[in-house]
């Protein structure tokens, strides 16, 4: 009892709500390895929703949604596409905040996005208009049966795909820091041909997700056969993983644009360094870091006279290396000195002693969960680990607001230093007159 107790608390900080449609919905759950597939290689009409399970106005919307798939059975596709999970696909289709949803029509690779209302009679009104238009447009021949077919260059630019050769691949790919995915492909290879606009689309998506940091190439193997032979290319197309001094490996995943975005995308994860460890210097600072993020870690360290410069980096190393393992989860990580932020400490119920301390906030709930264990490596990953799977106490922030943040001037890295206290000279002062004058 007491651990399904611990389970529906953590799970109020992190919403655990994974599954918000199952197989007997008629809602189809959208990966990206199904999605190429279902969607875009589709002659039917399709309504998306791009949702996060944690999101409020996504578990109020998963019933309509339900419903709307019903309804419209036979008619038009509904599906769902988990993008906190399926991060590549979110962000391959600009989803900026959730529940999000596109509407797939004749241009599969041009979807437009949904602006009506949110209950299900209002989306089914929509995509019944979208339906009519979508017939309109086909009777007057403006659009074929489906945009992917119709379109080999996908929604992708071919100029992201960086034209690889014996000349240049050493310099490009072996000595460059960037992570590279290579496709060495034969001119005449009809699996090849397929891939192109797959590739193409992938390579600007990652480009553009990445910020350059993961780069696609393609290499004419038929042409270029020094570097082709150097890495035992015998069959079309062959796709390997090329990191800065290691040792090229095979992609194992799928050849769809959404499966090659998610691996490149877990490669960027892999090599990114760790997320930037902030001071709470003002309002402005805690505002972006945690509305943009799922939970923020917050950590209140002793005052710098009572640790000195040497101590309270080594609290921030060990919170720099869990930012590192727990980078994946995109949260944000804050810290402040004790005594600097109190309206903070006494939302948190932390206030005045029990320092270092820390606490996950998640500020779209109002909720947040302390740590309990050690300020260690190994007591903040059990926390976090807690958290990441459910589990764990959670309260409401106090007032159910974020409390007033104080803008304060930023550590120099120094030791702390005492107040200089004032010199009085006492030489012309006439000590037992003064001692006769307050004599009781």
């Amino acid at each position: 009892m007491r651990t399904l107790l611990l389970g529906v608390l953590g799970c109020s900080l992190l919403l655990c709500v994974r599954a918000m449609y199952s197989a007997s919905d008629d809602v189809v759950e959208l990966t990206p390895s199904n999605f190429n597939r279902e969607v875009i290689q589709s002659d039917s009409l399709w309504l998306v929703e791009f949702y996060a399970p944690w999101c409020g106005h996504c578990q109020t919307l998963a019933s309509d949604w339900k419903k709307v798939a019903t309804a419209l059975k036979g008619i038009v596709k509904i599906g769902a596409v988990d993008a906190d999970q399926h991060k590549s696909l979110g962000g391959q289709y600009a989803v900026k905040g959730f529940p999000t949803i596109k509407i797939f029509g004749g241009n599969k690779n041009k979807p437009e996005e949904y602006q009506g209302g949110r209950s299900s009679q209002a989306i089914v009104d929509g995509a019944m208009n979208s339906l009519r238009s979508l017939v309109k447009d086909r009777l007057s021949g403006k659009s074929g049966s489906s945009g992917y077919r119709k379109q080999s260059g996908g929604d992708g630019r071919k100029e992201d795909v960086v034209e690889l050769t014996d000349d240049n691949f050493d310099k490009l790919v072996l000595e460059s820091d960037d992570v590279w995915l290579v496709e060495f492909f034969a001119p005449w290879c009809g699996h090849c041909k397929n891939l192109e606009p797959e590739w193409a689309a992938a390579a600007t998506a990652v480009k553009e997700q990445t910020k350059g940091r993961v780069r696609l190439g393609a290499l004419d193997a038929t042409v270029h056969q020094a570097v082709s032979g150097r890495y035992g290319i015998r069959g079309f197309p062959t796709i390997k993983i090329f990191r800065k001094g290691e040792e090229p490996e095979d992609f194992q995943g799928g050849r769809t644009r959404g499966e090659i975005i998610e691996r490149a995308l877990d490669l960027y994860s892999d090599n990114a360094p760790p997320p930037e460890m902030l001071e709470i210097l003002g309002e402005g600072v805690l505002k972006n870091t945690c509305e943009d993020s799922q939970l923020c870690i917050i950590a209140v360290l002793p005052h710098i006279l009572d640790t000195g410069a040497a101590g309270r980096n080594g609290y921030l190393e060990v919170m720099v290396k869990m930012a590192d393992k727990y980078k994946k989860k995109s949260w944000g990580w804050l810290w402040t000195e004790a005594g600097a932020q109190m309206d903070l400490e006494a939302s948190l119920g932390i206030g005045g002693f029990g320092y270092p301390a820390m606490a996950a906030i998640n500020t779209r709930k109002m909720k947040f969960a302390l740590l309990r264990g050690s300020f260690s490596e190994t007591g903040i990953h059990e926390f976090l680990r807690e958290l990441s799977v459910g589990r764990g106490s959670t309260a409401t922030l106090g007032g159910g607001v974020m409390p007033k943040i104080h803008a304060v001037e930023s550590w120099d890295g120094k030791d702390g230093q005492l107040p200089v206290e004032e010199d009085y000279d006492l030489s012309d002062i006439d000590l037992d007159d003064f001692f006769e004058k307050t004599e009781l």
